[in-house]
């Protein structure tokens, strides 16, 4: 049966789209961008308001350029257009056009009413459009289409008018500007029918919609919050209703409600509509903190897996925080401070941490006392212990913290100190810190207050909000997903929780292909792999050392032509906290948690974990904000030691960086440098060195890895002779290609990617100096003979080639030069060389020549008449030959210039040609 053709991806240079959920102000700033941008594709992100849904099916798309965001081909876009949003996370649908965009490939024009957000690097740069505060969307574009006289239709003009008339409640929300207002007469003056948006918006209610209003109106409670009166009202519905914005807005207008929050409990989910008639309200940082966005007049949220008294609870904090807060930072801080400078020792830090009881300090400029960062005790404490106790304070403190000023209001230190777990806020004015509010502070103060801290602030409910579940199902085999959930149910059984972790999670996260699958079990992992290699028919190498094990398995089917499937492994580990004796020493294990397991790991794009107990199968665990840093795509460790107890994350940190186009952040780059200038990579044993460099060795970006290593004078570290000087790059970049030339030609034989550049790497060292490495490294006996002997074996082949090339030419001359040379020997001369022709020779030679193969054999010389001997291999030899130069190119050939050997032989008086040596 023939397989269905898979559908093409649309091309269009120009490319308009709006927010996730559309509403009407989105659709009619959408069409009214097209008449701006002639041709575009309009991609249309959905909605869930079955009002505006039946509309746009409808009407909408018979009238206009309207496509599924997935079927345009993203490489095809030259300019993107976004109307009524400039958040990242709400334009998820073109997402890989950002990420063109990002690259400066796609120019981007924003067209948007919102204010800025207050999430940093949230809000997307644009190119081109406008950014005004008016009332809608909508009215921006209408005059810019009035501005350059385009003349619209009847249709176009009602359903722009639709988002003007949604978005400003008719005229009516505070938000109204007069803009709206001229936008709107523009229309009118272009046909617009007001009797089709009136039966669109202001459409009758419906028998289960007029019960929900009912509930409603009979939960709503006024609540004196700081003085301004705050309804809110509930009801629990148990499908989803699309429309639940349109019940609020009419129960806003029935009891001439000033603020009000309508909470609707559907199926999984708390939707929340925030309404506001005062600026004393912004409805929108309220909702932005529950999730959602919006307008300071008109916002809403959607909360996942949490109780109506729940987001209740988070609510009132919110409010009484936002609302006139009565209490400042200058109420809580504690001042003076006690502080110490950057440039002073950590064992300071730590005597007076200890005199005085603190969990951390400001750490201050020499210079001018302005706030340079913050050091925690545990940290103080784990430097000391490593012998590392006159380290000046600025090496480990963390630099990039948050501080505050003494006017603000509470709300930004809870974000700081309870959201980003900094431990302490500090409070600077004109520069300078005159105070700081710790954790005890803000507790102190909370105990007292009638609002709780929100939730949403709460690393841990963040950290299992999302589930994974979908994007598991799109991405993995079906007999991986199988695997998962019988891993699942396993532990389920056996009492346990189990995780699978690390890269496996991040590449899911990245749409990568996932190659490694890794499980942490809060309990016996040892136990558990044995149970679980029983129901996959496999076998376990179990680690009690480290209470790790490996299972290795044969999967279900057939692999590849037919072939059966090659074994499998699954890495499982006993959840665990390691700590470090020493540094750069191996682990001490301990049984932990997943939290202090993941805590472990190198950095925090590796610190992931997907749950796969039934029924919490999917969901994500990221206690560490790996999700923004892969969002921002950044590598950062988990904590300021992280190089000093492993300094081969150093190569991991470089590795990752180009292997998936990230960059290292700032703090991560200083604690790199600190740990080459105190020489940590000297004191990694031979073995773990060599395991690291290798993997970075055979990465495709090898070239890129080894140049950031360059900068950042970790070669250096490793071995003294190391240099990326301008003829060792210009001789890696030579084997950059002709790895890539090789790889076209998808031969069974791989070369050692990591040997060939480590022999470009040595080209130029003195055989004392590449013993050195081979010492340093400690490469295994065998490898490091190959590697010794292939430096040598190289100059001398190069050599023979070159007398080759003049002095004969042959096919069979270049064949025996190169045939017991290693194929890494042979990339590397056709990389060193400089000589064209050689090259063509010796691509030649991996082409065609050393597939070359004989159809005799022995048992052809036999029946000859030629006893068994060292003849034989010496006929054979010549025979090649004789094939490979074109003088013996079938089968009868073969036959008959082996006939003439023999014969010549049985004479005793050679072949009458130079033998083959």
């Amino acid at each position: 049966m023939s397989k269905k053709k898979k559908k093409e991806r649309i091309k269009a240079s120009v490319v308009i789209t709006a927010h996730v959920n559309a509403d009407f102000d989105c659709l009619a700033a959408m069409i009214a961008a097209s008449k701006l941008y002639e041709g575009a594709a309009l991609a249309f992100p959905g909605s869930q308001e079955k009002n505006l849904r039946n509309f746009f099916i409808q009407s909408a798309t018979y009238l206009f350029n309207f496509q599924n965001p997935r079927d345009i081909d993203p490489d095809s876009v030259e300019t993107l257009v976004v109307v009524d949003t400039r958040q990242r996370s709400r334009l998820a649908h073109v997402e890989p056009i950002l990420e063109r965009a990002d690259k400066g490939e796609v120019k981007v024009h924003v067209w948007d009413h919102h204010p800025d957000s207050s999430e940093e690097g949230e809000d997307i740069a644009y190119d081109d459009g406008a950014v005004v505060f008016w009332g809608s969307a909508t009215a921006i574009l209408v005059d810019r289409i009035e501005k350059r006289g385009i003349r619209l239709t009847e249709d176009e003009a009602t359903m722009m008018a639709l988002g003007i008339y949604e978005d400003t409640g008719s005229f009516t929300f505070a938000s109204t500007t007069e803009h709206d207002f001229l936008a709107g007469a523009y229309l009118k003056s272009q046909g617009m029918d007001l009797n089709v948006v009136t039966d669109i918006l202001h459409r009758d209610l419906t028998a289960e919609q007029i019960s929900i209003l009912n509930d409603l109106l009979e939960s709503a409670v006024t609540h004196e919050i700081n003085g301004v009166p705050v309804v809110v009202a509930e009801v629990a519905i148990d499908e989803f209703m699309g429309d639940f914005a349109l019940l609020a807005h009419k129960l806003l207008e029935m009891e001439n409600i000033r603020v009000l929050f309508a909470l609707g409990m559907m199926r999984d989910r708390v939707h929340v509509v925030a309404r506001s008639r005062t600026p004393d309200v912004d409805v929108s940082v309220i909702c932005k903190s529950l999730g959602g966005g919006g307008h300071e007049f008109a916002a809403s949220a959607t909360v996942k897996d949490r109780t109506l008294t729940q987001v209740k609870d988070e609510l009132f904090a919110l409010l009484y925080s936002h609302i006139n807060p009565q209490r400042l930072v200058r109420d809580l801080m504690t001042s003076p401070v006690i502080s110490i400078h950057e440039d002073e020792p950590i064992d300071a830090a730590v005597e007076i941490m200890t005199r005085y009881g603190l969990k951390a300090l400001p750490v201050l400029a020499r210079e001018n006392d302005s706030c340079a960062g913050i050091l925690d005790h545990a940290t103080a404490d784990k430097a000391k212990a490593h012998g590392l106790g006159q380290v000046t304070v600025d090496a480990y403190m963390a630099r990039d913290c948050q501080v505050i000023n003494p006017a603000s209001d509470l709300y930004p230190v809870m974000e700081i100190i309870v959201g980003m777990g900094q431990r302490l806020c500090p409070v600077v004015e004109d520069g300078m810190v005159v105070g700081v509010v710790t954790r005890t502070d803000l507790i102190n103060h909370l105990i007292e207050e009638p609002a709780r801290i929100p939730e949403t602030l709460l690393p841990e409910r963040r950290s299992r909000e999302r589930s994974i579940r979908s994007l598991m199902r799109e991405r993995l085999s079906e007999h991986r997903l199988q695997l998962l959930e019988e891993a699942g149910r396993l532990a389920e059984s056996m009492n346990h929780q189990v995780f699978a972790v690390g890269g496996f999670v991040r590449d899911l996260l990245l749409r990568r292909d996932v190659l490694d699958m890794d499980l942490v079990v809060e309990g016996d992992g040892i136990a558990f792999a044995r149970a679980l290699a029983k129901k996959l028919g496999g076998r376990v190498r179990a680690h009690k050392k480290f209470r790790t094990a490996v299972i290795v398995y044969t999967p279900p089917g057939e692999g590849e032509n037919g072939l059966p499937p090659e074994e499998q492994k699954v890495d499982v580990a006993t959840a665990r906290l390691e700590y470090y004796e020493y540094p750069a020493a191996l682990p001490t294990v301990e049984l932990s948690s997943i939290k202090m397991d993941l805590f472990r790991r190198d950095f925090t794009i590796n610190a992931l974990a997907v749950q796969l107990n039934p029924e919490d199968f999917g969901r994500l665990v990221d206690f560490f904000g790996a999700q923004r840093d892969i969002k921002e795509r950044v590598i950062r460790v988990l904590h300021s030691l992280s190089f000093v107890e492993d300094p081969t994350r150093i190569l991991r940190a470089i590795r990752f960086e180009q292997r998936f186009h990230f960059r290292i952040g700032k703090q991560t780059t200083r604690l790199i440098k600190n740990a080459i200038q105190l020489k940590l990579v000297d004191r990694l044993s031979g073995a773990r060195l060599f395991n690291e460099l290798k993997l970075m060795l055979r990465e495709k970006d090898f070239l890129l890895d080894l140049l950031r290593m360059e900068e950042f004078d970790v070669l250096k570290a490793i071995y003294p002779a190391f240099s990326m000087n301008q003829r060792v790059e210009k001789l890696l970049r030579e084997i950059e290609k002709v790895l890539n030339w090789y790889a076209l030609l998808y031969e069974p034989t791989a070369p050692r990617q990591w040997l060939l550049v480590l022999m470009g790497l040595t080209e130029r060292f003195p055989d004392e100096d590449a013993r050195g490495v081979a010492t340093r490294l400690a490469i295994p006996p065998r490898e490091r003979r190959e590697f010794l002997n292939l430096r040598s074996l190289c100059v001398e082949t190069l050599d023979r080639l070159n007398t080759w090339k003049y002095a004969d030419g042959s096919r069979s001359g270049l064949y025996f030069i190169l045939e017991s040379l290693p194929l890494e020997g042979i990339l590397f001369i056709m990389a060193r060389t400089g000589d064209e022709d050689l090259r063509k020779h010796i691509s030649l030679h991996l082409t065609k020549l050393s597939h070359e193969a004989l159809e005799i054999t022995g048992e052809d010389l036999i029946a000859m008449g030629l006893q068994p001997g060292p003849d034989f291999g010496k006929i054979l030899r010549e025979v090649l030959a004789a094939k490979l130069d074109g003088q013996a190119p079938t089968l009868l050939a073969e036959l008959g210039y082996a006939e003439r050997l023999v014969r010549e032989m049985r004479r005793g008086g050679g072949s009458g040609k130079k033998r083959v040596q």
